[in-house]
């Protein structure tokens, strides 16, 4: 169900980029649906701007796309930060990504499309999913 899985940028990466294998799989995912986080919208821009080189009105269409197809991104907020520290401390994380799975499971998604993290991973009742294995 869409509302259960939470898309990492990396999903959304793929799914604007250009002849990459990961790219129809990505664009299915995002059709489909799903939750994301702010902190994913600013990692989705930082990528577009500096790693791919794309101007302003590309990005911007890009993240109008998005929430067109998301609706709009969940805030982060204190509560998400605090569980991110813990996550980072207790399970050797990074800290950005500990982010991504706090605010999945703010979100009480189910499943974390992500190509970053260990597949089946588990955190409470979040699993880690890499669709492009």
């Amino acid at each position: 169900m869409p509302g259960d899985q939470f898309l990492d940028t990396n999903v959304l990466i793929y799914a604007f980029a250009a002849n990459d294998a990961r790219s129809a799989q990505a664009e299915s995912l995002l059709a489909n649906g799903g939750v994301i986080g702010v902190q994913v919208l600013n990692e989705f821009t930082n990528v577009t701007r500096r790693k791919l080189g794309w101007e302003w009105p590309q990005t911007e269409a890009a993240l109008g796309v998005i929430e067109d197809l998301l609706g709009p991104a969940l805030p982060l907020t204190m509560a998400i930060h605090s569980r991110a520290v813990a996550l980072a401390r207790d399970h050797t994380m990074a800290f950005y990504d500990a982010l991504i799975v706090a605010a999945a499971i703010d979100a009480r998604c189910r499943v974390l499309l992500s190509e970053d993290l260990q597949h089946g991973r588990k955190f409470g009742s979040l699993t880690i999913n890499n669709p492009f294995r």
